[in-house]
């Protein structure tokens, strides 16, 4: 029946975790909750119960709370397709695609769509905890804004303002921000905080007051540095570490310039018998690499593109001289094949690509985007396993004959005739326990039996005891209205 929503002071303040902690803290208070965020931009995207997609943060802050993720939770989500066009997702189905300089002509069509998802949340629960995007201090943006106070004030939402110590300059930040912005937009603040310290917080206690002297606002305390948070969903494919802390088995992830759904990597970062590194453009491939993956991609010809500028596509030749694997997921599944066509231009300009050709696939855009949860069985190893579907291409070939996997008897994905080189459009597979062990041993590795599943409701818990211990939660949630 109330809202309180965070916004940040700049970009990657860290909102999407402070918003996960204390969705975590209002449920153990006993308290219904859920996630929203009016607009995100990411092509990190989560399936959702009700056949849609949102942003991989707002299932994780559903996760949070206690519920299955639904389209309300995220009813604007921008998926960028090129430096200066996104893919549109209203309330989890694709509207269309826009260049960046005309989507402030849309947004004024959109704000229903998001006053409607969000009041059905409100509806249905004691309390929303809502998300920003980008900073409010961006008041270039704010005509028709829907992501930050355009939103707060439509919807009459108290706002507390995020800053990130961590970066530098946060006292500029939050008074900064109350300096541009206007009187009716200031008011809707009700305080801030401050997060990522590291050392003694009580060394900002100066600054601290400054800024509540400065602004009038009240604050909420010092976040200190979240240790633990690498253990999360990250939202943004910059914050992937480039080397996780495991050793043994090499695996390499080539870093797409338009990389999807990257979260696909998290549960092997998490084991210890394994090494993940993240390739970025003008690195080369290791040769000591055992296994690479093509992930996932919001532009597949675009970042097939990207890859052979970097020379990646030598180095996979040779990665599989050497006796390599690969794995494609997704967009990564598409490059790997023969072709990719896209005749109505639904990825960037219409018009045919020559793939990798290290799978005997063809790949077809089709205006219809596949989205759906599916339960597999690996064809080799026969281990089942939970995953996703969020793609629009079709891809069919001889080595289809070798499937990846079985979804509900149906063959699925690829695998070449040496059995090297894999393709599938499922998302979400090294998320089984099950099957990331299968899949290990296979290419020689143990795996630690860890839960994931299990680790990442343990993170949310002790990030909710982090902020409980750091900051006024109680006084937080009282703001709500």
């Amino acid at each position: 029946m109330v809202a309180l929503m965070i916004q940040g002071a700049g970009s990657n303040v860290g909102k999407s975790m402070l918003v996960a902690g204390l969705c975590r803290a209002a449920r153990r208070r006993g308290l219904t909750v859920a996630p929203f965020k009016p607009q995100n931009m990411s092509n990190n995207a989560a399936v959702t119960a009700d056949g849609g997609e949102i942003g991989r943060a707002q299932a994780l802050q559903a996760l949070a709370c206690g519920l299955e993720p639904v389209t309300d939770m995220n009813p604007v989500l921008l998926k960028p397709e090129s430096e200066t066009g996104s893919q549109v997702v209203v309330q989890g189905q694709r509207l269309t695609t826009v260049r960046a300089r005309d989507y402030a002509a849309l947004k004024p069509s959109l704000m229903g769509a998001v006053l409607d998802s969000f009041n059905r949340l409100r509806a249905r629960h004691d309390l929303v905890i809502v998300e920003g995007a980008g900073s409010p201090a961006e008041v270039n943006l704010r005509a028709n804004d829907i992501a930050n106070m355009g939103f707060a004030c439509a919807a009459d939402v108290p706002v507390v303002l995020a800053g990130d110590i961590d970066r530098g300059g946060v006292i500029a930040q939050i008074v900064g921000t109350q300096a541009v912005l206007s009187a009716q937009d200031a008011a809707q603040i009700a305080g801030f905080l401050i997060n990522k310290f590291r050392g003694d917080p009580r060394l900002f206690d100066e600054g601290y007051r400054l800024i509540e002297t400065r602004t009038g606002w009240r604050g909420f305390g010092v976040l200190p540095w979240f240790a633990e948070a690498g253990r999360l969903p990250a939202e943004d494919a910059l914050d992937l570490p480039k080397v996780s802390q495991g050793a043994g088995l090499k695996v390499v992830c080539l870093g797409l310039s338009r990389i999807a759904n990257f979260d696909d990597l998290d549960p092997l970062m998490q084991e210890p018998s394994v090494q993940v590194s993240i390739l970025r453009a003008g690195q080369a491939l290791p040769g000591d690499t055992d296994l690479v993956i093509l992930p996932g991609s919001k532009s597949t010809r675009g970042d097939l593109a990207f890859l052979r500028a970097q020379g990646w596509d030598i180095d996979l030749q040779a990665h599989l001289r050497r006796g390599g694997h690969i794995l494609g997921i997704c967009g990564g599944y598409q490059m790997l094949g023969r072709s990719i066509q896209d005749p109505h231009g639904l990825e960037g300009p219409a018009g045919t690509e020559a793939g990798l050709g290290f799978l005997e696939v063809d790949t077809q855009m089709v205006a219809q985007k596949r989205l759906t949860r599916v339960s597999a069985r690996h064809a080799t190893s026969g281990a089942m396993f939970s995953g996703y579907e969020i793609h629009i291409g079709r891809s069919d070939g001889p080595d289809r004959a070798r499937p990846f996997a079985y979804v509900e008897g149906t063959p699925e994905g690829a695998i070449s005739a040496d059995g090297r080189v894999s393709g599938s459009y499922l998302h979400g597979m090294f998320g089984d326990d099950g099957f990331r062990s299968a899949w290990l041993r296979a290419l020689g590795a143990q795996s630690s039996g860890m839960n994931h599943g299990a680790l990442v409701e343990a993170t949310l818990d002790r990030l909710a005891d982090h902020l409980e211990a750091h900051l006024d939660v109680a006084g937080l949630l009282a703001l709500a209205r």
